[in-house]
């Protein structure tokens, strides 16, 4: 039987029209008992949106019929844009659907559109024809009463632009002004809004933890672990049985240590070195062996396929796994006897890996380590006699070398360090956040980070060695039109990647980075270099990982928290064990693209909500500063104002061009600025500025901001009353947070 990557070919130099199964094989002289198998390749081609079925059960190339499959996202304002799932022949991006063309599917829906005109420079107009995937069965929102006394809930989510309507009986016992969730029992169609029942009142937006409980709820996060799920985790025991040392490889001799944040809980990573003669290292990247307890096809494995990720908010996580294996069985406490797959690299003296094993094994944690311990010890700090680890200085001076090796070696090669700080909550004890900084990186952070991407980097040179089908983590190269834009803005700062048109390679833009060193345009120019590159992915097929400069690459190191990495386990297990045989290979083939595809969305929803919940508790923090002044930088510029991020507390906010009423502000997109026409001002991504906070919005959970020196302009000129809006740029786009949180690794 042809695989699904010949098929497809077949059908795109052999077929014509759309087809139906009967015909296909009639075309493709497929014998009558592969029609199971070929019916299976068909459905995992339209799945992944590279076929699309008709309603007539024919099978056809989307783009001859000028058809896209992709998601759709849905801008408040009421248009959309489809995102296809694969490039499509004369469509560069995304496909735009008016208001008026959206009907039946809603935001986040997986849809088929069709192509109806093109705009010039691939840019097309088209409507949506079906919805092939349902985004959400439920949504959270603010019940209320309308004008007519009938109930209605009104979407958190203002990408969802119409209410729900909620029939008497199916109210729950949710009173006006509650937020709550409600499950759809009838989809939207042209002519009606959709309806649903309150399935839970989840309480008053500004009571502690409906936040977070809004946010879980509005993105669809699995939260409680399923009873099946629990049932299964808690039959696997606490401890490590004899039976399963059987066959493993014994590190329990060597000195073994966990590095991980102060309130960690769950630990799927320990470290152990070794030096060699000649000066080299043997370094154990020892991950913990969730795929020995979590078999493919179980209660457990749906389950953790289905969530993808784990989640972490400021004040609370949501597991992929329960914690009877995420901070239990599974987790590489101290103390104890774990199970794990273990990467070992001998290193030498210039960071090159020169052998490596991967085995099952078993390791006994010998300390477990934070962050700040581990940086104390190394920048000459004593700890006392008795704290964990203080007697292991030794072995963390001799990891600090193999970091510098591993560390050069890498930046040698053009791989990209950012390095951009994220926000840190600082809390009380009743919960309350008393400051946000921005978090610190130091030495012991980037030791364990170093180690764990030589792991990843050398299981994906492994596999491909070894020609065994898996998951990648795949990071493509920046579209040349952002790199040229981007190219144009530095070059107004006086920097240049240095690099001809179309030949830009990671190295380029890791040479600027070190040009800028601590200079104030660093951190703008490294938020706007994050911009123009890609978004990391899963991929079947290895295409490298441009942001790293690495040929091949895979996530490895943390299954417990990611799912892709519990594939990759999997298929290393069965590699070693001599299980990958053919049938299993045909069996990988069809279920890796769509778990690519559904990981790497998990991955974004998981982002997205996080992203979010920090945004908000940013917002709700600076509610009774309104009047305070910052200081800050300008990390964006739009026609409808500039983004400033405050060097403390560390949140973004928006300066709107209607608040900048000294002067007519106009958007000069090349050089990232407002430039004011008759004062000349201008105010360009990087400029440290003052602000002032002007209005905390609540609902829109939004920080609008003022310049100072604007408003004492305004003050000077004028009678001192508060300055009204004068600038021409009508304000439009997002007004929410732009700091990105592009993953590239």
């Amino acid at each position: 039987m042809l695989s699904a990557e010949d098929l497809l070919a077949r059908i795109h130099a052999g077929v014509d029209r759309p087809v139906t199964i009967r015909e296909l094989m009639r075309h493709l002289r497929l014998p009558r008992e592969e029609r199971p198998l070929l019916r299976r390749r068909l459905a995992a081609l339209v799945d992944r949106g590279a076929l699309v079925r008709t309603r007539g059960n024919r099978y056809g190339a989307p783009e001859r019929m000028r058809l896209v499959t992709g998601r759709l996202q849905v801008n408040p304002r009421g248009f959309g844009f489809v995102r296809p799932d694969h490039p499509v022949n004369g469509l560069e991006g995304e496909l735009y659907v008016a208001a008026s063309r959206l009907h039946p599917a809603l935001h986040g829906d997986r849809v088929i559109a069709r192509l109806e005109r093109e705009r010039g420079a691939g840019r097309a107009e088209g409507s949506i024809v079906r919805v092939v995937e349902r985004a959400r069965s439920r949504l959270v929102g603010r019940f209320e009463d309308d004008a007519r006394g009938e109930a209605l809930v009104v979407p958190f989510d203002r990408r969802l632009l119409t209410d729900v309507r909620v029939p008497a009986e199916a109210r729950g016992g949710a009173e006006p002004g509650d937020m709550v969730e409600v499950e759809l029992t009838a989809w939207p169609t042209a002519a009606h809004d959709p309806a649903g029942r309150v399935t839970e009142v989840l309480g008053d937006i500004e009571a502690p933890g409906v936040d977070t409980r809004i946010v879980i709820r509005k993105h669809g996060l699995p939260d409680a672990h399923g009873a099946d799920a629990i049932a299964e985790a808690q039959r696997l025991g606490r401890e490590v049985r004899a039976r399963d040392l059987l066959g493993r490889t014994d590190f329990r001799g060597l000195t073994t240590v966990t590095i991980d944040g102060e309130t960690a809980r769950d630990f799927d990573d320990a470290l152990t070195l070794e030096e060699l003669p000649a000066g080299c290292y043997r370094l154990g990247v020892h991950i913990a062996d969730v795929a020995h307890y979590v078999p493919a096809g179980g209660g457990l494995d749906s389950a953790a396929c289905e969530r993808g990720t784990s989640v972490y908010f400021p004040d609370r996580a949501v597991h992929m796994f329960p914690p009877e294996l995420a901070t239990g069985l599974c987790s590489l406490n101290p103390g104890v006897d774990r199970l794990v797959q273990s990467c070992v690299m001998d290193i030498d003296a210039g960071g090159e890996v020169v052998r490596h094993e991967l085995h099952d094994g078993v390791i006994h944690s010998d300390a477990r380590m934070t962050y700040t311990q581990v940086n104390a010890m190394l920048t000459g700090q004593q700890l006392g006699a008795d704290a964990p680890g203080a007697h292991l200085g030794y072995l963390f001076e001799r990891m600090a070398t193999v970091f510098e090796r591993l560390h050069e070696r890498r930046r040698r090669r053009g791989s990209i360090d950012f390095d951009l700080p994220e926000a840190q909550f600082q809390v009380d004890d009743a919960g309350r956040v008393e400051a946000i900084v921005a978090a610190e990186r130091n030495v012991a952070h980037r030791i364990v980070e170093e180690f764990m991407l030589a792991a990843n980097e050398t299981v994906a040179h492994h596999l491909l060695q070894a020609d065994t089908p898996a998951l990648f983590r795949v990071h493509e190269a920046p579209d040349p039109a952002r790199v040229e834009d981007f190219e144009a803005f530095a070059a107004t700062l006086g920097f240049s990647l240095a690099a001809p048109p179309g030949a830009v390679a990671p190295v380029h833009f890791q040479r600027l980075m070190d040009r800028l060193g601590e200079r104030p345009e660093a951190r703008p120019i490294a938020l706007l270099m994050l911009r123009t590159m890609q978004q990391a992915r899963y991929d079947p097929a290895n295409l490298g990982h441009y942001g790293l400069a690495a040929a091949s690459y895979t996530h490895f190191t943390s299954p417990i928290r990611r799912y892709p990495d519990l594939v990759v386990h999997r298929v290393l297990r069965a590699a070693r064990h001599g299980a990958l045989d053919a049938e299993r290979r045909q069996a990988l083939e069809l279920e890796l693209p769509e778990i690519a595809r559904r990981t790497s969305e998990r991955e974004r929803r998981a982002e997205e909500a996080e992203r979010e919940l920090v945004h908000w508790k940013k917002v709700r923090f600076m509610a009774d500063r309104v009047g305070d002044q910052f200081d800050g930088y300008v990390t964006g510029a739009a026609p409808f104002g500039l983004f400033v991020e405050l060097a403390e507390p560390f949140v973004e906010g928006l300066v709107h061009v209607s608040s900048m009423s000294d002067d007519y502000y106009r958007f000069v997109t090349e050089q990232h600025l407002l430039h004011g026409e008759h004062s000349g001002r201008t105010y360009r991504l990087g400029d440290r500025v003052r602000v002032q906070l002007a209005r905390v919005d609540r609902h829109r959970r939004q920080l609008d901001l003022a310049l100072v020196d604007v408003l004492d302009e305004v003050r000077r000129s004028g009678d001192g009353r508060a300055p009204g809006p004068r600038s021409r740029p009508r304000a439009s786009g997002h007004r929410g947070s732009r700091t990105p949180r592009r993953r590239m690794r």
